[in-house]
């Protein structure tokens, strides 16, 4: 099977985001320090895309289809020489809508919630699937028009 685990697979914006993304902000995301790295004083590096060597960005967003609050807030990865800039908000508000471009969704097992039971008790686990979500770039959405009485 050509499927392995980490495979990014690529899914369009509108199926991910049925009801459209809101950008809250980027910032670089940055490689994991140990405490003896941190101790010693070592600089924290941004983390680089496995795939091209790019830095990579975390961008947050409100996802406007969620079911749950505990699942609105999401983050997409962009891989980017420069940090990308999310577009401008609706004159008034906060809002920035946006689109993603290339968008991939990776699936992975949150194993958090999995315990093992006391010695004699069955094993409780509450594993769920989780989706990493990464795009090559990011542009405004654009406002669908209504169409126009006659």
């Amino acid at each position: 099977m050509a499927i392995t685990g980490g495979s990014r697979l690529p899914a369009g914006h509108d199926f991910v985001f049925p009801r459209g993304a809101l950008v809250m902000g980027v910032e670089p995301v940055l490689k994991f320090q140990s405490a003896d790295e941190r101790a010693k004083g070592l600089p924290v590096e941004q983390e680089a895309d496995k795939g091209n060597g790019l830095p990579v960005w975390s961008v947050l967003v409100i996802d406007q289809a969620a079911e749950r609050k505990t699942d609105a807030v999401v983050t997409v990865k962009i891989a980017a020489a420069h940090q990308p800039v999310p577009p401008e908000a609706i004159p008034g508000t906060d809002v920035r809508p946006v689109l993603f471009e290339g968008l991939t969704v990776t699936p992975w097992i949150d194993d958090k919630g999995c315990r093992s039971g006391a010695a004699g008790e069955r094993h409780r686990c509450r594993a769920k699937l989780g989706y990493s979500l990464r795009a090559t770039g990011m542009k405004p959405a654009v406002a669908k028009s209504a169409p126009k009485a006659a």
